[in-house]
C-alpha cells in the first residue's frame, strides 16, 4: 500500500500506558509533519483534553481499566468535539470498538500496528476535521457578512444563540428573550417565527412598558361593545389577533403584579375573555417574551410572579452586550455600512483600521442599536469612500475604551495567561485569522504569535 502524502500537519494527542508503543505512534506521526503529545494514562490524558486543542485523539482502549479508551472518548466529545478519536485494540476488544463507533469514535486499529495504514488512518482523520473547521468557518463567513434572519455575528456567544433559535423554533414551547437593551431581542423573536411553523401566520408585538393596567388589559384581551364609556363597537385584542401565529410581548418585567395572574390564566388555558364579556375566547398562539430585567431576582423578591415566570421561561435565549463579544462589532459595522450606504445611494465606503479599532474598544452602553446609529452618522458625514477615525464621533473617539464601559474591574483576579489567550483568541478573531495583522496589533513577533498559538492551543 502506498503511503499517504501528508498534506494537513494535525495536532494529535497520543495516549497509551504502554510507553514504548505510545513512542512508536508518535514517532510514525512525527515523520511526515504530525505535531504529538504524548501520554501514559487517562489522569494525564484528562485535562490536556480538556484544555488542550487537538484534530485527532489516539487512545489505547484499554489501560489502566478495560474500559478507560471509552471514558477518553467521552471527554474527547465534551470537551473536543470537533476531534477525530480514533482507538487502537486488541483483537478480542474489537466488539467494543465497533460499539464506540456508535459513540462518536471516528475509527479504530488493531494490535499489532501496521504503522502505514496507521498513518493514512490518522491522516484520513486530520483531513476530515480540517473540512469540518473549513465549512464551519465558511459557515460563519457568510453569516457575518449577510447573518442569519438580521442576526449579525460570529462570536462563540452568538452562534450559541442561533444554534438555539434553530432548536427551539420547530415546538411550541415558551421563549423568554434576556439581555440589555439594544441587543436585538425582537429580532430573535422574528427570527424564531420565521423557523416555525408558525412562519405564514402573523407575528404580533406588544410592549408592557408604561401602560396602565386598564390600557393593558384592553389591549392583550380586546373589549365587547358596552364594556366601558366610548367602547362603540367589539375590539380584539393582540391574543385574539396573533391566534395561530405568534405573539412576542416586549419588557414584559413592567408588567403590573396585578395583571400577571389574568396573563398566566391566558398562558394555561389557551382562551381570553374580553373586558366586559364572561365568554372565553381560543386563543392558539406561540408565546415569547423579552425583558432587560432579572425576572428570577424580580419573583424571589415579590415583585414578579413566580409561577409565570416558571410559565414564560420555557426556554431562554440570553443576549449578551456588545462589549463581552467584540470580535462581531467588525462584521456588525461592515453590515451597517452596507446597509447605509444602500439607503443614501452612496458608493461603497470602506472602514479604515484606526477608526475599527476605536470602534471596537468602544465599550457600546447602547449595545448594536447605537452602533448601528453611530455607524449611519459616519456614513452620512463622510467625505470620501473611507472612514477615518477623524470621521468616528469625538465621544467614541475620545472615550477610554473598557472604562467607558466600566469594564476594568472585571480584569481583577484574573490570571495573566488567561488575559493573553483571551487577547490572542479575540484579535484572530478580527483579524479573521491573519496572524500577521494579529502579531502587529498585538505587539509580537510572529514566531512568538505561533508560539502562543501552540501553547494556548489555538488554531
Amino acid at each position: 500500500m502506498a503511503e499517504a502524502t501528508v498534506q494537513v500537519r494535525a495536532q494529535v494527542l497520543v495516549i497509551d500506558d504502554e510507553v514504548e508503543h505510545a513512542q512508536t505512534m508518535a514517532d510514525a506521526l512525527r515523520k511526515p509533519g504530525h505535531v504529538c503529545t504524548v501520554v501514559h494514562s487517562l489522569k494525564a490524558a484528562e485535562p490536556e483534553i480538556r484544555s488542550g486543542g487537538f484534530d485527532v485523539v489516539v487512545t489505547d482502549l484499554v489501560m489502566d481499566t478495560p474500559t478507560a479508551g471509552l471514558e477518553v472518548l467521552r471527554l474527547a466529545r465534551e470537551h473536543q468535539p470537533d476531534a477525530a478519536v480514533i482507538l487502537v485494540t486488541a483483537h478480542g476488544d474489537v466488539p467494543t470498538a465497533k460499539a464506540a463507533l456508535q459513540g462518536g469514535a471516528y475509527d479504530f486499529i488493531e494490535k499489532p500496528l501496521d504503522v502505514v495504514v496507521f498513518r493514512n488512518l490518522v491522516q484520513r482523520a486530520a483531513e476530515t476535521v480540517l473540512l469540518r473547521h473549513q465549512n464551519a468557518s465558511l459557515r460563519g463567513q457568510v453569516q457575518a457578512a449577510y447573518g442569519f434572519e438580521g442576526i449579525i455575528g460570529e462570536s462563540a456567544a452568538m452562534r450559541k444563540v442561533i444554534d438555539t433559535i434553530r432548536q427551539v423554533a420547530p415546538s411550541t414551547i415558551p421563549v423568554l428573550i434576556t439581555g440589555e437593551s439594544g441587543t436585538g431581542k425582537e429580532l430573535v423573536a422574528q427570527a424564531i417565527h420565521r423557523h416555525s411553523k408558525r412562519r405564514e401566520r402573523r407575528f404580533a408585538t406588544f410592549n408592557a412598558a408604561g401602560q396602565s393596567e386598564s390600557l393593558l388589559e384592553d389591549q392583550l384581551f380586546g373589549h365587547v361593545r358596552g364594556a366601558f364609556t366610548g367602547a362603540d363597537r367589539d375590539r380584539e385584542g393582540v391574543f385574539e389577533y396573533a391566534d395561530k401565529g405568534t405573539l412576542f410581548l416586549d419588557e414584559i418585567g413592567d408588567m403590573p403584579l396585578s395583571m400577571q395572574p389574568k396573563l398566566l390564566r391566558v398562558l394555561e388555558t389557551g382562551e381570553v375573555i374580553r373586558l366586559g364579556s364572561n365568554e372565553p375566547r381560543k386563543a392558539d398562539v406561540r408565546f415569547i417574551s423579552a425583558t432587560n430585567q432579572d425576572l428570577k431576582a424580580m419573583s424571589g423578591q415579590g415583585r414578579f410572579r413566580q409561577d409565570l415566570y416558571f410559565r414564560l421561561n420555557g426556554v431562554e435565549i440570553h443576549l449578551p452586550p456588545l462589549r463581552e463579544r467584540r470580535e462581531d462589532v467588525p462584521a456588525l459595522v461592515r453590515h451597517a455600512v452596507g446597509r447605509w450606504c444602500a439607503d443614501l445611494g452612496k458608493g461603497r465606503i470602506e472602514v479604515g483600521d484606526p477608526a475599527m479599532m476605536r470602534l471596537i474598544a468602544y465599550g457600546w452602553p447602547g449595545n448594536v442599536r447605537e452602533l448601528l446609529n453611530v455607524v449611519h452618522r459616519m456614513v452620512v458625514t463622510a467625505s470620501a469612500d473611507r472612514i477615518e477615525l477623524r470621521d468616528v464621533p469625538p465621544e467614541i473617539r475620545e472615550s477610554e475604551g473598557d472604562r467607558a464601559a466600566g469594564g476594568v474591574g472585571s480584569l481583577a483576579g484574573i490570571g495573566l495567561d488567561r488575559l493573553e489567550r483571551e487577547a490572542i483568541r479575540q484579535t484572530l478573531a478580527m483579524t479573521s485569522g491573519n496572524r500577521e495583522q494579529t502579531a502587529e496589533l498585538l505587539g509580537i513577533g510572529e514566531r512568538t504569535l505561533y508560539r502562543k498559538l501552540k501553547e494556548y492551543g489555538l488554531r
